[in-house]
């Protein structure tokens, strides 16, 4: 028998021999494998992620405020705001400003002193010419003393002369006396209309020198301060001529030029709403007063006065204005303020109506309710607020907390 071949026989130092090594090769390559794809699909999520979150760019538009009486206007001009009584007030004397009682704003009456030149000099006078009112005065009551004497002499001589005490020429000297002191009556008389005109003058004279103001009104502006020569004509060098400028607000109007090829659409009494740049959030009534029968051939323009109906004493002369005629007169319902917005904003999601509010780069679905049209516009009447933006044209893809960003022009 043949003993065994020992030299063939090995021990492997590798744990479980070479089916252990295979399998742990094979492990280490799924693993690896393992790691490369959720590496991949990690990177593919990200990159997805990435580009939803990727802001889209969308046409946007801002939620306004809008008036249903917008929808009956049939013509927009513009205008400034003019009070039809003003005054330049002055002084028809010449002189030194001595007292100036009004600054810019005041109110004043009809009537009131304004202003006051130095008048010491036309004062003097007026005081000398009532002197010399007076001393006429007294010398008409000193003829007509002298004339009653004179009567009662003359009765006498005529009793005299009837019983023969006295002769005719004595009786006609007391005739005589009486006919000289009525002259001098009558002289007397004449000399008083003259000293009371001279008076009237010189009260004139003083009265030139006290600036009152012509009408009830504001001042506006203050052209001179005391000490400036006031002249009426304002020829002398640094002479003023205006003392103050001051309008009635009661008679403040809108001045709005309207062309000739819509010179149809306008007509006397026609209604219109007033907006003035300096109060946007108020909208003023006013009625067509006149139109100014002539053609601007410049501007090929017609002047249209426009009254305010609903005064307030927030309204300045010379403040810029919009005017809007309107086809037929609108109710206080129709001039209060709405919600409104472009329809372009407002889609269907879920058979509901909603519109894409854009807050923060992120554009949030809000469900609204709408109502009338207002001219381009719709009402909307929840769920927004006039300033807000939104998304025009909203597609099927646009998801609500999807990043946008404004469309690029």
């Amino acid at each position: 028998m043949e003993e065994p071949d020992l030299s063939r026989l090995t021990l492997s130092r590798t744990p479980g021999g070479p089916t252990a090594t295979r399998r742990r090769r094979g492990a280490r390559r799924l693993v690896v494998w393992a790691v490369v794809v959720a590496a991949v699909l990690a990177g593919g999520a990200m990159l997805t992620q990435r580009i939803r979150e990727a802001p889209v760019e969308v046409e946007q538009a801002s939620v306004t405020t809008a008036y249903p009486w917008q929808a009956v206007s049939v013509l927009t001009s513009t205008g400034y705001v003019v009070a039809q009584r003003k005054a330049a007030v002055a002084s028809k004397a010449t002189g030194r400003l001595e007292w100036l009682g009004v600054a810019e704003g005041s109110r004043v009456k009809q009537g009131d002193v304004i202003a006051r030149l130095e008048n010491r000099d036309v004062a003097a006078a007026r005081d000398q010419a009532g002197a010399n009112l007076k001393v006429a005065r007294a010398n008409r009551d000193q003829v007509k003393v002298e004339l009653a004497d004179a009567v009662r002499e003359q009765r006498r001589a005529t009793d005299l002369l009837r019983q023969n005490f006295i002769s005719e020429s004595a009786h006609d000297t007391a005739v005589a006396r009486v006919d000289k002191a009525r002259a001098v009556l009558r002289s007397q008389e004449a000399a008083i209309s003259v000293a009371e005109a001279n008076l009237r003058a010189a009260e004139v004279g003083v009265e030139q020198t006290l600036i009152r103001a012509p009408f009830d009104g504001v001042v506006l502006t203050k052209s001179a301060n005391i000490g400036d020569v006031v002249t009426p004509f304002s020829s002398s060098l640094d002479a003023k001529g205006a003392v103050v400028t001051m309008a009635d607000m009661g008679t403040l109007e809108v001045e709005a030029d309207v062309s000739e090829a819509s010179l149809s659409k306008v007509m006397v009494d026609q209604a219109v709403e007033i907006q003035l740049d300096a109060l946007p959030d108020r909208r003023f009534r006013g009625v067509v007063a006149r139109m100014v029968p002539t053609v601007d051939r410049a501007k090929a323009t017609v002047m249209t006065k426009i009254r305010f109906r609903d005064p307030d004493p927030r309204i300045l002369p010379e403040m810029s204005a919009k005017v809007t005629f309107l086809s037929r007169e609108v109710t206080d319902a129709e001039r209060e303020p709405r919600v409104a917005v472009n329809p372009a904003a407002v889609v269907k999601r879920g058979g509901a109506d909603v519109v894409f509010v854009v807050k923060d780069g992120i554009a949030k679905s809000m469900p609204v309710v709408t109502g009338a049209r207002i001219g381009d516009l719709v009402e909307l009447t929840r769920s927004v607020s006039a300033g807000d933006k939104v998304v025009l044209k909203p597609g099927e893809k646009l998801a609500d907390g999807a990043a946008v960003k404004p469309l690029a022009k």
